[in-house]
């Protein structure tokens, strides 16, 4: 299955790197030193994220548009995308 969720990303305040978050999976968090490492650790933090509340058959959240989203200033948004490989249950 392919899921894909906005990402809000962040200059930290030092100018090393930025943070990031995902305003619809909930303390979905991640940095990086760079915008390309903190894309790919935002794209791990929500495959994690999304594969623990399908294990747990946890409701996922419905993904907000952009233009419903205030940023903060200096701040983007790009759209995240993961791909889980379901497996059947072999209990």
């Amino acid at each position: 299955m392919t899921f894909v969720y906005p990402a809000v990303f962040t200059p930290k305040k030092d100018g090393k790197g930025y943070d990031a978050y995902f305003p619809d999976l909930e303390c979905c968090e991640a940095e990086g030193p760079d915008l390309e490492d903190a894309v790919e650790n935002a794209r791990e933090a929500a495959y994690n994220w999304i594969s623990l509340e399908l294990e747990e058959e946890g409701d996922l959240p419905a993904q907000t548009h952009i233009d419903d989203m205030s940023l903060p200033e200096g701040s983007m948004v790009k759209q995240i995308m993961v791909r889980i490989k379901l497996l059947p249950d072999n209990d």
